[in-house]
C-alpha cells in the first residue's frame, strides 16, 4: 500500500538542529531541486493496487536512496549509514529534518531495486530531461499541413556494462557445478534411507586441483579434466533424479540450480563432443546464469560478461535506447531511437552520427527516405568521380566521440563499469540509474558554470567601470 504523504520539504523548511548550519548551494541541495519528485511520485504509486498491508517507503526516499549509492558505490548498509549520518543526504531522500536514526532497513534497498524498473527509470529519466530543459515538445504531426522541418543531431552507440563474476574457465565451471550437485545430494540424503550415496567428491576434487595448480595448460590437458568433471556431475544428477523419483522434494532456489547445472553439462558436453567453443546462450556463471558473453572486440577484452546497451545522445543529455543480457545487433535499434526522437521533438534529426555498424542497406534507405543524413561513407566501392567533403567527415567524427565520453563518465563516475547486483531485474535497475546519474551530473555542473559564468562577467564589469573611472 502506498499513501502521499505532505508537499516535498523546500531547504528552508528542513529543520536543522542547533548549531548545524547547512549551505544553501550544496551539490544535494540543487539536485534534489532539479528532480521532479511529485510528477515521479504519482507515476511510482501505481506500482501499489493493493490497499491493504504495511505504507511502502516514499518515492523520494527509494529513489534518492538508489541515486546516492550509484553515485558513489556504497553498498545497500554503507548506504543507509551515510544517509544516517549527512544532512544533506537526509534532506535529498525528503526527511523532514535532520535525525540520528536509520531511515529504513539495509534489505529494503533490493524492494527499491526491483519496483523501480527500466520502463520507470527511463521515465524518470525523461522528466529529469524536461525539467533542466525547460520546456516539453508535443508532437502535433496532425495539425500540420507538411512535414517539419528536420533539426538537431543524434548521437547513437552501443556498449557492454560488465558484471561482477569470476572470469569464466570451462573446468572452474564444471568444479563449482560439480560441488553443487554434492551439496544437493547431501541436503535430499536422509540417514534413515542406510547408506548415503557415493560421489566420489575426494577424488574429484584431487583431479580438479591437478589442472588449476597448472601455470601452462595445454589444450589436451583441459580436454581431460572437462571429461572427468563431466562424468562426476553427470553421476551425480542421476543420484538426485533417482531421490526426486523416489519423493525427495527441493526448494525453488535448489531446482532451479540444478535446472541451470543440467543445461551447463549440455553445453560443455556438446563443445567437447564437438571441439568447438561456441554455443547458444552460453552460461558463464552459475550464481547468475542470464549473463551471456558479449564479443566486443576491444584491446583491453575482447568479450566482455554483463548486459549489452544502446544509448543515444541528444545536446548532451543521454538516453537509454535498449538493454539486454542477450547480444544482439545494434544496428537494429536505430530506427526506433530516431522514431522516438521525433516523439519527443516533432521532427527528425537533421543528422545522425553513428558507428560503422549502424550503416546498413535498411537504415540508409530509411535515413534517406526522411532527409536524414547518417555519417560515414556510402555502402560499397566509392562511385567514380564521387568527392567525398572530408571536412564534414572529420567534424561528424569528433563530434561523434561525445558519446564515448559518455560512456567512459558513466563507467567512471556512475557505476556502469561493474554491476554489483546479481538478479537480472536489479542489474538493469544499475545500468538505468547510471544514466539519469549521468544526466544529473550534467545539470549540477550546468549550474556550476553558469554562476561561473556570471561571476567573471561581473568581474570583468567592475574592471572596465573601473578603467574608465580612472581615465
Amino acid at each position: 500500500m502506498y499513501k502521499f504523504g505532505d508537499n516535498q520539504i523546500r531547504f528552508e523548511d528542513f529543520h536543522q538542529p542547533v548549531g548545524l548550519k547547512m549551505d544553501r548551494n550544496n551539490r544535494w541541495v540543487k539536485k534534489a531541486e532539479s528532480i521532479p519528485w511529485e510528477e515521479i511520485e504519482k507515476r511510482y504509486a501505481k506500482l501499489f493496487t493493493n490497499n491493504k498491508g504495511n505504507v511502502a517507503k516514499p518515492l523520494r526516499l527509494a529513489l534518492g536512496s538508489c541515486i546516492i549509492q550509484n553515485d558513489y558505490g556504497f553498498s545497500d548498509e554503507e548506504t543507509v549509514l551515510q544517509i544516517q549520518e549527512t544532512p544533506y543526504l537526509q534532506f535529498f531522500c525528503g526527511l523532514p529534518g535532520f535525525t540520528l536514526e536509520r531511515p529504513f532497513d539495509p534489505s529494503l534497498m533490493v524492494y527499491f531495486r526491483k519496483r523501480l524498473t527500466v520502463e520507470i527509470l527511463k521515465e524518470v529519466n525523461e522528466m529529469v530531461i524536461e525539467k533542466a530543459v525547460g520546456n516539453k515538445v508535443k508532437n502535433d504531426d496532425d495539425d500540420q499541413s507538411e512535414p517539419p522541418q528536420n533539426k538537431g543531431t543524434m548521437i547513437i552507440d552501443a556498449t557492454c556494462a560488465p558484471s561482477n563474476i569470476k572470469f569464466p574457465q570451462d573446468t572452474e565451471l564444471l568444479n563449482e557445478a560439480r560441488e553443487n550437485t554434492e551439496k544437493l545430494i547431501d541436503k535430499l540424503h536422509n540417514p534413515k534411507d542406510g547408506k548415503k550415496p557415493r560421489t566420489y567428491r575426494k577424488i574429484a576434487r584431487k583431479n580438479h586441483l591437478k589442472i588449476a595448480r597448472k601455470r601452462k595448460k595445454t589444450s589436451k590437458d583441459i580436454r581431460k579434466a572437462t571429461g572427468q568433471q563431466l562424468g562426476y556431475i553427470r553421476r551425480n544428477v542421476d543420484i538426485i533424479d533417482a531421490m526426486l523419483e523416489n519423493g525427495k522434494e527441493l526448494t525453488d532456489k535448489d531446482f532451479n540450480k540444478l535446472t541451470t547445472i543440467k543445461k551447463l553439462y549440455e553445453q560443455q558436453k556438446y563443445m567437447r563432443d564437438n571441439r568447438t567453443h561456441s554455443v547458444s546462450e552460453r552460461i558463464v556463471s552459475l550464481s547468475q546464469p542470464h549473463i551471456r558473453p558479449i564479443v566486443r572486440g576491444k584491446a583491453k577484452a575482447k568479450v566482455e560478461f554483463g548486459a549489452k546497451l544502446d544509448i543515444s545522445v541528444v545536446d548532451g543529455w543521454t538516453r537509454l535506447e535498449k538493454l539486454s543480457f542477450d547480444a544482439y545487433n545494434e544496428s537494429a535499434t536505430l530506427i526506433e531511437a530516431i522514431e522516438r526522437y521525433k516523439q519527443r521533438t516533432g521532427s527528425y534529426p537533421e543528422r545522425v552520427l553513428a558507428d560503422k555498424i549502424y550503416r546498413n542497406r535498411d537504415n540508409l534507405k530509411y535515413c534517406k527516405e526522411w532527409n536524414i543524413r547518417l555519417s560515414g561513407p556510402a555502402l560499397g566501392r566509392p562511385k567514380k568521380g564521387e568527392v567525398r567533403n572530408k571536412r564534414q567527415d572529420y567534424i561528424d567524427e569528433g563530434e561523434r566521440i561525445e558519446v564515448e565520453r559518455k560512456f567512459s563518465l558513466a563507467k567512471r563516475k556512475c557505476g556502469m563499469g561493474m554491476i554489483m547486483t546479481k538478479l537480472p531485474e536489479t542489474a538493469m535497475h544499475s545500468i538505468a540509474m547510471s544514466i539519469i546519474t549521468l544526466n544529473l551530473r550534467k545539470v549540477l555542473f550546468a549550474l556550476f558554470d553558469l554562476v561561473k559564468f556570471l561571476f567573471y562577467f561581473l568581474l570583468i564589469r567592475k574592471q572596465q567601470k573601473n578603467k574608465l573611472f580612472v581615465q
